[in-house]
């Protein structure tokens, strides 16, 4: 639940309101009208903001976003990063978990990895802050969970063509990172379980060393190369997944569920904080 005063969430519905409607200036009874408040009460704020210069009164008494505004708002558009956002959750994640956690960007065909985390157990790890890879099949999942037609159109141009496995390993995989939040790769049989690295610096190779692992057996230990998590924009697209790799011991699926379940919580938190909401403190 929010614990803002009163007083901000006035000024917050004011300023709101004028920026969800550019290119439209407001009297004060517009604004008393539409935001339900007393006239003195909307007065008052608007005298404030107009002396603060984040709205301006024009001569016909009407209220339009003053240049305070516009000037934090040119800051904001330069400086601003979702990386800020998630690096704590990153770092939480990484030390929680004895784990890396890296912030890939979808650029083009291509991701990117911007930032990482490292616990102390993987402080060398092998792939490289920076490292450019071409997007295969199995990560594809989390980029394109809730968006199917972009997944096509990735299918119908990607070269090599992913095999008909990686194919129903994607789809799978979407229909997972929908339902769950998260995306769980796991290392195929024979592959060397040290070999941290091996989601980011193989991803290259036609055969890649991991799939798409949608189904648990109570029981039963699995390999998990990485797990991934979608981050949405206020478009519902994701340009930024976060991955957890470097799992040093085989997991049950209780473990699997709390490692995803808490990355899809932390991407739940970004993806919020993206789309303009904010989480009650």
């Amino acid at each position: 639940m929010s614990r803002s005063s009163p007083g901000v969430r006035r000024v917050a519905a004011i300023l709101n309101f004028i920026a969800d409607h550019p290119g439209q200036a407001f009297a004060l009874t517009d604004l008393v009208r539409a935001l339900k408040l007393s006239r003195a009460t909307c007065h008052a704020l608007l005298t404030g903001l107009v002396d603060e210069g984040y709205l301006y009164r024009t001569s016909d008494k009407t209220y339009v976003l003053g240049p305070a505004l516009a000037s934090i708002g040119r800051t904001a558009t330069q400086h601003f990063s979702p990386l800020q956002v998630a690096q704590p959750e990153m770092r939480a994640l990484a030390d929680d978990f004895d784990v890396v956690c890296g912030a890939y960007f979808l650029e083009g065909d291509t991701i990117h990895l911007r930032e990482r985390a490292a616990s102390a157990s993987h402080v060398g790890y092998p792939v490289p802050l920076g490292t450019r890879m071409p997007l295969r099949a199995e990560q594809a999942a989390s980029f394109f969970a809730r968006s199917p037609g972009d997944a096509e159109a990735w299918l119908a141009r990607t070269q090599p063509k992913p095999s008909e496995e990686q194919i129903d390993g994607l789809k799978r995989g979407m229909g997972f990172a929908r339902d769950h939040g998260y995306l769980v790769l796991t290392r195929r049989a024979g592959f060397d379980v040290r070999d941290a690295g091996d989601v980011g610096n193989r991803a290259h190779v036609e055969d890649t060393p991991v799939g798409v692992q949608t189904v648990f057996e109570g029981a039963q230990l699995y390999s998990v190369a990485a797990i991934m998590a979608p981050i949405y924009d206020g478009h519902d697209k994701v340009t930024i997944s976060l991955l957890l790799a470097g799992f040093m011991s085989a997991m049950s699926p209780a473990q699997i569920a709390e490692s995803g379940g808490r990355l899809a919580a932390a991407c739940g938190r970004i993806s919020r904080f993206l789309c303009g909401e904010t989480d009650g403190g």
